[in-house]
């Protein structure tokens, strides 16, 4: 007795299956990394949540003829403006936290491309979190505030602004996140480092350098006010210090060193 074995030949396609995912597949997968996790989803939710209630309190409490564009909208972004950056850290973070590193730089070997897709996902959620919290407000000075004087004045400059100063802070997180990798020191690092510097520079030996190297002051009046060209060369500058060497940092770390989860 004998045994027949049928070759039948199976068609497989293979085509692209060792073509490297394009930029825009990383970013979407960067984007929903942002909300697969309860911690990350909870904090969108609370960004659009805190900003509701704090544009709505501020309309009800302040009187109607102080409530322009301008006042409601340097309220309107403290929400984002704080949480945002740490969403930028939990995003870099996570590849060690939820020991996903190996996977994710094994399937994409050239980190410089993960780290450039993680930049490139914070920046369409910092917009969108813009575009959500001016609309927001808008909506809350529309109806609290008709028809006064100088309402709706510098809006577009204003605006501008909200996107610098909320772009900005998310890669100021993306670049403490890259630079520490974990989670915990990462965030009381963003918070507590520039405050102490803050502190330091406020002493009247520092009193010349303090608005171009101390972010609060330099970025801190990019929602409130129109700035001149020498506040926008001050807050250049302590950009530089706190968000690009940080981030420059954090590349040189992640794309040169061993990835250990």
């Amino acid at each position: 007795m004998s045994t027949t074995t049928l070759a039948v030949p199976i068609r497989v396609d293979a085509a692209g299956v060792h073509a490297r995912p394009g930029l825009g597949r990383l970013v979407a997968v960067e984007l929903r990394k942002m909300v697969d996790t309860r911690a990350g989803f909870w904090l969108q939710v609370a960004m659009v949540a805190i900003t509701v209630v704090a544009v709505i309190v501020a309309c009800v409490v302040g009187d109607a003829e102080d409530l322009t564009l301008r006042s409601v909208l340097d309220v309107g972004l403290q929400p984002a403006a704080v949480l945002l950056p740490v969403t930028g850290i939990l995003l870099v973070t996570s590849e060690w936290s939820q020991r996903t590193g190996l996977i994710t730089f094994a399937l994409v070997p050239q980190r410089s491309r993960v780290l450039g897709a993680k930049l490139l996902a914070s920046l369409v959620l910092a917009v969108a979190m813009l575009v959500m919290s001016v609309a927001v407000i808008a909506a809350g000075v529309l109806v609290a505030s008709p028809g006064v004087d100088a309402t709706w004045s510098d809006a577009a400059p204003l605006i501008g602004q909200a996107a610098v100063y909320l772009t900005t802070g998310m890669v100021v997180g993306v670049a403490f996140g890259a630079v520490l990798r974990t989670s915990a020191p990462a965030i009381v690092s963003r918070f507590a480092l520039p405050i102490a510097w803050s502190a330091v520079v406020s002493l009247p030996f520092f009193a010349d350098i303090a608005p171009w190297v101390d972010t609060a002051r330099a970025l801190g009046r990019m929602s409130a006010e129109v700035l001149s060209p020498i506040e926008w060369a001050q807050a250049g500058t302590a950009l530089a210090i706190w968000m690009l060497l940080p981030l420059l940092i954090g590349i040189w770390q992640i794309t040169r060193r061993e990835v250990a989860v």
